[in-house]
């Protein structure tokens, strides 16, 4: 036997020695409820077939008495004067002789051929045998007193008068009604006796329709308390035992271990929470440690901003006081002196007064980019129209020089922010429009539309264009794509427009589909209501 069969025969044996969990940890918070849905299904079953078997019965016994005893009673009755109207009218006829007396005869016989028709159709069911044997036996009495007695008075008064000698013996004809009269009464007896019955038998099936759904409304309840009181010892109180666990661990127990019991599932998830307790328990300790770490960079980056901020009081005050007196004796020397020394020393001075100013420019750019967001006034609402005129009115003689002609489409909206830093981002993009101008006067257009929650600023001009491949260098400081002595400048100007423009919580980019000149977007959050 190898050594892998040894180890799963010795697993299956550990596991066949390990106890059965119990029946709450083998079922899951589904199958729980399934079992309940099916409990109270099956409990929905039993009472609504106990009501259907209820209604059923009400049903037979209201259609015994309504629809059978009560016609058959009604029927009973009209039987009952029809041929008391025979009786009558044969009697008067004997002793009168007139036909008048023959009508109600004659119409006793169709109400009586009537109503037995009618108790025929309505006695056709077991509980009425007796009496289709009482209408059978009233059949043959009246038959009889009909041959016997009636037929023959009406021949023989018809033929010699009342005093006829061969009219049949009066006596004879009442002894024969009387019989029939004896079946009618105990047809009728029978009948209010089997009416009796079946009003017993209707008010017993409406006692237990009444029963059957008080009983069924008791069953559901009962149902329905059991199967909320198994769902909450089974799930109820184990989610809630695993939700205070949970809830001490949110509170910052992260030492107190999750332990989970009730259906597997809720086990299952007690455990993955538990498993991730110990992760966050890691990761906490992982992040105390760079919290430290994280703490001495900061104290590290305070002292550096301190010696940057110390380093920025320096560029602007004791390196801007010698450049200038550099850049002004190199001024005087070039009036002074330019054409009394030789063309390579005046090429020389030329060369000193351009490096001076150009270093003047670039720590004054330096300065003003390290002080975006860091020394700037509180934002506030302003107009955007007015800070375009503005950047407008500071290129005034580079737009007066090109001949550039600017068009504003549209109405330019309102935003909050620093006016004099946003008039910089238009200053710094129409300028450069002014400067990578084609052979002809630049041609630029300003728009903006709303994008959602913001304001899209578009700036395009007609200039030589920037290729696609530069989209991102382009915003990168001290980046050029052009020597600087064919195109003046530092290459801060678009640094500087993404830094305000990010400082202002939009964002700036180069629309690289753009087939002709070049085209800037940026953004800039619309205001709010309050606002």
């Amino acid at each position: 036997m190898s050594a892998g069969e040894q180890a799963r025969r010795a697993e299956r044996e550990w596991e066949r020695t390990q106890p059965r969990p119990p029946l709450v940890s083998r079922l899951t918070v589904s199958q729980w409820f399934t079992w309940a849905a099916i409990a109270m299904a099956f409990v929905t079953a039993v009472g609504l077939a106990l009501g259907v078997l209820a209604i059923v019965r009400l049903n037979d016994a209201r259609d015994l008495v309504v629809a059978r005893n009560g016609p058959a009673l009604t029927a009973s009755l009209q039987l009952s004067n029809a041929l008391i109207n025979q009786e009558t009218g044969v009697r008067g006829y004997a002793l009168a002789g007139q036909d008048t007396f023959l009508g109600p005869y004659a119409t006793g016989r169709q109400q009586a051929t009537t109503a037995l028709r009618q108790l025929h159709a309505v006695t056709t069911i077991e509980e009425h045998e007796g009496i289709r044997s009482d209408i059978a036996e009233i059949e043959r009495r009246v038959d009889r007193w009909q041959r016997e007695y009636a037929q023959p008075t009406i021949r023989a008064v018809a033929a010699d008068g009342p005093g006829a000698a061969g009219k049949p013996d009066p006596e004879l004809g009442r002894n024969l009604f009387d019989d029939v009269r004896n079946a009618l009464d105990v047809e009728q007896a029978e009948m209010i006796e089997v009416r009796d019955a079946g009003r017993t038998d209707l008010a017993d099936a409406a006692r237990f329709l009444t029963f059957t759904f008080a009983a069924v409304a008791l069953l559901i309840v009962i149902g329905i308390i059991g199967v909320v009181l198994a769902l909450r010892r089974t799930v109820s109180r184990p989610l809630r035992g695993v939700g205070r666990r949970v809830r001490r661990t949110a509170r910052g127990d992260f030492d107190h271990a999750i332990v989970g019991e009730g259906p597997r599932d809720v086990v299952e998830l007690a455990d993955d929470v538990d498993v991730m307790r110990r992760r966050i328990v890691a990761e906490l300790s992982a992040i105390k440690e760079a919290h430290e770490q994280l703490d001495d960079q900061a104290r590290e980056l305070q002292r550096s901003n301190a010696e940057l901020e110390q380093f920025a009081y320096v560029a602007s005050h004791d390196l801007q006081e010698p450049l200038r007196k550099v850049a002004s004796f190199c001024q005087l020397l070039e009036k002074r002196y330019r054409g009394q020394l030789d063309e390579r020393a005046d090429q020389y001075i030329d060369f000193a007064v351009d490096g001076a100013k150009r270093m003047q420019q670039l720590i004054n750019d330096l300065l003003a980019f390290s002080r975006v967001g860091r020394f700037g006034a509180e934002q506030s609402v302003v107009e955007t129209d007015a800070v375009l005129q503005q950047a407008l009115t500071a290129l005034g003689a580079s737009i007066e020089e090109s001949g550039a002609r600017i068009a504003v489409h549209g109405d330019l909206p309102r935003v909050r922010g620093e006016a004099s830093l946003l008039a910089g981002v238009f200053q710094n993009l129409i300028g450069n429009a002014l400067k990578f101008h084609g052979e002809g006067p630049p041609q630029i257009d300003v728009a903006v539309e709303r994008v959602g929650d913001e304001w899209q600023f578009t700036v395009t001009d007609d200039g030589i264009g920037i290729e696609p491949d530069y989209a991102e260098r382009i915003f990168m400081i001290f980046q050029r794509l052009h020597a600087k002595d064919v195109y003046a400048g530092t290459g801060i100007g678009l640094a500087m427009c993404r830094k305000i423009v990010e400082y202002h919580g939009g964002r700036i980019w180069l629309d690289t589909e753009s087939r002709q000149g070049t085209t800037f977007r940026f953004t800039l959050p619309v205001l709010q209501e309050r606002e």
